[in-house]
């Protein structure tokens, strides 16, 4: 194989296999080439990734070492990308009855799913999470999206339990928003004991579903590691319940008789 498609062949391995750390021994012989050749392709495409703002490639020495690529994105482009986030969400054309927002396009964008993902997972990258966890039903691509850069499974937690996933854990819990007494369940198979999990959500206003789920949590002996949220409500009426988060936009203002809304990036962009 030239080198050069040899450079292709590899970060595109790379780009598929995000934190899968392989010995340089595995590479040489993917293409029967020697270590030093390996290495200096590392180089460059460690380089062309640096460059970029899509990441690093981590090499460790010694007997055990290898290299893995860490898809840890550029503040640059993230606050890029939020930026033009609230412009798309500023449209008036998005005002609902009841003052919501619509936002089922976005989520169903695959680019822009996956750069949501690569923005959580560059703030999640170097937490260890073993698993995403998410509420059906529209926070569902973003947890895949989150996870597929950081290579770990995703949990989803039901309103109502199935009788094709087993036993399952259940808990009551109070909606922040309505203030009503809701139910989530997980399947006992769902999610190993003392898992460290990052939870992923679309939308929070009081953020009563994530503390549901951080208690669903506790069944499992599993911690939070990481919760990262697409849009946040500024809404000063409600008692915010979730403290240790990770937002990308602010809702700060709708409404609907001016047709005018407010949107702010989230503080993504103040936490280091």
């Amino acid at each position: 194989m030239k080198r050069s498609n040899r450079l292709v062949s590899l970060t595109n391995y790379f780009i598929e296999n995000p934190e899968d750390h392989r010995s340089l021994t595995y590479h040489a012989k993917q293409y029967n080439v020697g270590k030093a050749s390996i290495s200096e392709d590392l180089d460059i495409i460690d380089t062309v990734f640096q460059d970029e703002g899509l990441g690093y490639l981590h090499r460790a020495a010694g007997a055990g070492g290898g290299v893995r690529y860490v898809p840890e994105g550029s503040e640059k482009n993230g606050k890029q990308f939020i930026k033009t986030l609230c412009e798309q969400l500023e449209d008036p054309s998005r005002i609902l009855p009841g003052g919501y927002l619509y936002m089922s396009d976005l989520l169903g964008e695959p680019k822009t799913v996956r750069e949501i993902g690569r923005v959580f997972a560059s703030k999640f990258i170097h937490r260890n999470i073993d698993v995403v966890m998410t509420v059906a039903t529209k926070g569902i691509p973003l947890a895949y999206a989150v996870a597929s850069f950081l290579n770990v499974p995703v949990v989803i937690v039901r309103r109502d339990p199935k009788v094709t996933e087993g036993s399952s854990v259940s808990i009551n819990y109070v909606s922040g928003s309505s203030r009503k007494i809701q139910t989530m369940v997980l399947p006992k198979r769902g999610l190993k004991e003392g898992a460290k999990v990052c939870i992923i959500d679309d939308f929070m206003k009081a953020g009563g579903t994530i503390n549901g789920m951080i208690s669903l949590l506790k069944e499992f002996n599993a911690r939070v590691h990481g919760i990262g949220v697409l849009a946040e409500a500024d809404d000063e009426e409600e008692d915010r319940v979730v403290e240790d988060y990770i937002s990308l936009v602010r809702i700060s203002n709708v409404d609907a008789k001016r047709q005018e809304i407010q949107v702010l990036p989230g503080n993504y962009s103040i936490l280091n």
